[in-house]
């Protein structure tokens, strides 16, 4: 009968761990030496370490929420009895089936993560009877590596029937199966979740707590320049790839974030701003795209290729000298027709590139170029002078400033590989699963040869500020590391650089937020 009450009780235990199942959480198995003391709950001494005798568990276990595990352990063992003159006999076998939740109390990337449980479990005796005991206690997980742990367990064992009250404490090993438990902190798997509603499910949204469009891996645009926010350094304003989603109004090759003078052409020595002393430096009168400094009319709005001047006027004489500009090797300096409409014979013009085109009015007088292009060449030939040419020996396109468009294939295995390149918890060390990561980064590099990259390392706000930001410069320089060892990018086109907690792209207030937040992200920049 007791064998019978003791089987049913178990089938219970069994049908409500079915009843938890959630195939989406990790569940693993126990194995325990157990010391057992039936003697210091009864009128005994909890010193008589004698009177403690060994027994054996082993349990199944499952993970239900973050910090929520039901367990199901099963156990045998030899202890004293409770009263040797009644029962005969001074040892006696017992056998025990309990279900037992157990609360966590964990952190993210701890090594030792405390709990508490609480139960209801059955016990037969073989001189005895069968009796309902209600355990309680306290335990901790010592993380050995991914999936394993020593796990230390003290409880109290409160029973129904008289002189039955005992202590359990046990030393063991559980190994975990499927995806980690929150004592490692990593994400249960979501499953089919899609937290923000934008179509993507969570697991493949870059941006899982805000909505965004697919083709941007479900990451906002909010100026829909194709460039997500997280990833745009003028997230208001539409802009271009080449300067992180910022514009280049007065496309003088210096985005308006870092530009001085937005509105006017000029340098990069200037900030953007042009030479001071030239006052012509912006100024088109006649709005034909030709600035008034190389337009030789600046007041007939003319065509390009014609320097300015209209077709029907290509023949202008623009110093009066009476030779058409056309001829005039001195068009600006009134000349001579012997001396090819320069003044005199003891003036020459210097034409160091020989393009025929005046040092003066040549915007490269030392390369060979088109006056098309105010005296500059088109090495790559993409209708983008070498002057404004970013990218001066590979066809490219406006909106590139000359550089070859990165496909939105490449863009995406860069976005990717943010959440693709992982460590070992803790630390800087490359994960095996990061090689083939990092080496589809190297194939990107090889067909961009006119681009850079810019490794950046960043964290969550978990722990002090400073380790953070020595870890994130750790793991940039890991995967910098790697590209430079195994030969695969020279050193020279690579920077790396750690960033800490200071550029989160999701909330570190809960889980999901903060994985985002732990990445090392890829940035190809012209060279």
């Amino acid at each position: 009968m007791r064998k019978h009450l003791l089987i049913l009780l178990f089938s219970v235990v069994i049908m409500t761990a079915a009843q938890a199942q959630n195939p989406q959480y990790p569940y693993g198995l126990s194995f325990k030496t157990l010391f057992m003391d039936y003697q210091s709950q009864n009128g005994g001494s909890i010193t008589d370490f004698s009177a403690y005798h060994h027994g054996f568990e082993i349990s199944l276990q499952k993970n239900l929420n973050q910090n929520l595990n039901l367990i199901l352990p099963v156990k045998v063992g030899v202890v004293n009895s409770h009263n040797a003159e009644i029962e005969g006999c001074f040892h006696k076998n017992v056998y025990g089936a309990d279900a037992q939740l157990q609360y966590q109390f964990y952190k993210p990337e701890t090594k030792v993560t405390p709990y508490v449980m609480a139960g209801l479990g059955g016990v037969l005796e073989d001189e005895g009877e069968f009796n309902v005991q209600i355990p309680f206690g306290v335990g901790l997980y010592f993380y050995v590596r991914d999936n394993a742990y020593i796990n230390w367990q003290s409880e109290y064992r409160y029973s129904l029937s008289d002189d039955r009250n005992n202590l359990h404490h046990g030393i063991g090993f559980t190994y975990l199966f499927g995806n980690k438990l929150p004592i490692e902190d990593k994400m249960k798997d979501m499953g089919k979740l899609d937290s923000d509603g934008d179509g993507l499910e969570d697991d493949i949204d870059l941006c899982p707590q805000i909505a965004g469009p697919a083709d941007l891996k479900g990451c906002p645009d909010k100026d829909g320049d194709g460039i997500p926010d997280y990833r745009d350094d003028c997230p208001s304003i539409k802009g271009v790839s080449l300067f992180k989603g910022c514009p280049d109004t007065d496309g003088d090759g210096i985005s308006d974030n870092d530009d001085e003078c937005p509105n006017k052409a000029g340098t990069k020595e200037n900030n953007g701003c042009p030479d001071g002393n030239d006052d012509m430096m912006d100024k088109d009168t006649d709005g034909d795209g030709v600035l008034d400094k190389n337009d030789e009319c600046p007041n007939q709005k003319g065509d390009i290729t014609n320097n300015g001047c209209p077709k029907t006027v290509i023949d202008a004489d623009s110093d009066g000298d009476g030779i058409p500009d056309s001829i005039d090797k001195c068009p600006k300096v009134r000349g001579l027709a012997s001396n090819d409409g320069c003044p005199s014979k003891t003036v020459t013009v210097s034409d160091r590139d020989g393009d025929g085109i005046a040092d003066s009015a040549d915007k490269c007088p030392d390369s060979a170029g088109l006056a098309a292009f105010n005296g500059c060449p088109d090495t790559d030939g993409d209708g983008i002078d070498d002057s404004r040419d970013r990218c001066p020996n590979s066809p490219g396109t406006v909106a590139s400033n000359g550089c070859p468009e990165i496909t939105a294939s490449d863009r995406s295995t860069l976005d990717l590989a943010m959440r693709a390149v992982s460590f070992d918890t803790g630390n800087a060390v490359l994960r095996s699963e990061s090689f083939r990561v990092l080496d589809q980064i190297a194939q990107i590099m090889n067909r961009y040869p006119d681009y850079n990259l810019i490794i950046e390392g960043h964290t969550d706000n978990v722990g002090s500020a400073v380790n953070n930001q020595l870890l994130s410069e750790r793991r940039a320089k890991a995967c910098y590391d790697y590209l430079r060892d195994q030969g695969y990018v020279s050193s020279s086109r690579m920077t790396h650089a750690g960033y800490g907690e200071a550029k989160p792209i999701s909330s570190n207030d809960n889980l999901e937020g903060r994985k985002l937040n732990r990445r090392v992200a890829f940035n190809l920049v012209p060279r």
